[in-house]
């Protein structure tokens, strides 16, 4: 089975037998769900909401959660294969996958046991929706800084006490993916106001106890529908709500590379889409010139050459990353955020470079705005790729790390 069979059970060529038996069924299903929707989230950029249900009564939103809370375990590796079947489906859809997954399996990696982090995990397996909210206005896009603070909210005048064990923050976000779906945001935040910007804590913020009040609208050329929105998000909860894990480890640990991972999962689908399409658009051709090589079929095998590369990229970085997820010394050390990094980086050039390849084999009806051939939406998704989290800020950081590091593989 490769990357560009389309039958109803069709999945990453890059993952095992017993991993298609346990979701492809499940993927393909929300797939087209996403893939009947895809058109119209992308039109009114809105939220894929159709494909979101299906995802929470298919199970794949609790896909990752451990076995011994009651989930089935997904590894990293299974989850991409996933997220690549979401993404040839619906961009969108894609990302919510990804998204998710990146923050929640950070709950049960570094929460530690405090009631809210509990209860958002058993929220998690019963298939709620998390969001982030990990960059602020005023520290330039770093997701490493925050100004907010984890702040004590005073108990009623009457209380007994004076502490409730109740906090709140306050967070100018320019960007809540998804928002207005969510069931949670997670949201990073100093330790308390006296903190340094580096000094974060991960917040369990429900959506039920937050006000959001937007400040921006999502109207982008690609990923239209992930309503990546401005919002002030003012939030009340508890001290057992704040991850036990200081935010520098959950992101070099879990948040980062597994998110990279996912992206990139996504990208490779889109690219396999319109790859489908060229491969159609080819066919016809051969149809029309018996006896002649078409026209496109060596660009063709081209196109599927530099894909299956894109596809083996990304599948051994899913597989390294299951292969060290519970090795504290390899998830910190300075080779393995290059590698993070340079996944995202890499991926997220070489789709649009791919989708555009396909667009020019399949021609005209690939350059049009609509209609069954067309990969100009493609071509915007693919493009939102490099500026979503700005690939320039992942070379900087990259930059000080390889002077740091003597590893360069």
């Amino acid at each position: 089975m490769t990357l560009l069979q389309t039958n109803a059970h069709r999945t990453a060529d890059t993952v095992d037998a017993t991993t298609r038996d346990r979701f492809a069924e499940r993927a393909a299903a929300v797939a087209a769900i996403g893939a009947q929707f895809a058109d119209e989230v992308d039109r009114d950029a809105r939220p894929p909401r159709e494909a979101i249900a299906a995802m929470r009564e298919y199970g794949l939103l609790a896909a990752a959660v451990p076995a011994d809370l009651g989930g089935e375990g997904a590894t990293v590796s299974e989850l991409s294969a996933i997220a690549t079947e979401l993404g040839r489906a619906c961009a969108a859809t894609g990302m919510v996958f990804a998204m998710h997954h990146g923050q929640a399996m950070a709950l049960w990696r570094h929460g530690g046991d405090g009631a809210g982090v509990l209860a958002m995990t058993e929220a998690v397996r019963n298939g709620a929706l998390v969001a982030s909210a990990t960059t602020e206005k005023g520290v330039g896009g770093d997701a490493r800084r925050s100004t907010c603070a984890i702040e004590p909210e005073a108990n009623e005048p009457d209380g007994p006490d004076g502490e409730t064990g109740r906090i709140r923050l306050r967070k100018d976000a320019p960007v809540i993916s998804y928002a207005t779906e969510a069931d949670a945001v997670f949201v990073t935040a100093r330790r308390d106001p006296d903190a340094p910007a580096s000094d974060q804590r991960l917040v369990v913020c429900w959506t039920a106890d937050t006000v959001l009040s937007q400040t921006s609208t999502w109207d982008t050329m690609g990923l239209r529908g992930t309503c990546s929105n401005g919002w002030v998000l003012d939030a009340s909860t508890t001290v057992d709500a704040v991850f036990r894990d200081d935010y520098a480890m959950i992101s070099a640990h879990t948040v980062l590379p597994v998110s990279h991972v996912l992206w990139a999962s996504v990208w490779l689908g889109i690219a396999a889409s319109a790859a489908e399409r060229a491969r159609a658009a080819v066919r016809k051709q051969a149809r029309a010139s018996v006896g002649s090589t078409p026209p496109g079929a060596l660009r063709l095998a081209e196109l599927l050459v530099d894909l299956q590369a894109l596809a083996d990229t990304v599948r051994h970085a899913a597989e390294r990353y299951d292969g060290i997820a519970d090795d504290p010394e390899a998830l910190e050390s300075s080779a393995h955020a290059l590698a993070a990094n340079a996944l995202k980086i890499a991926a997220s050039e070489r789709v649009t470079d791919l989708v555009t390849k396909a667009m020019r084999i399949v021609g005209i009806a690939g350059y049009a705005a609509t209609g069954p051939m067309s990969i100009a939406r493609h071509l915007r998704d693919a493009h939102g790729a490099a500026v979503m989290v700005s690939n320039d800020r992942l070379l900087q950081n990259d930059a000080g790390l390889a002077i740091m590091t003597g590893v360069i593989l």
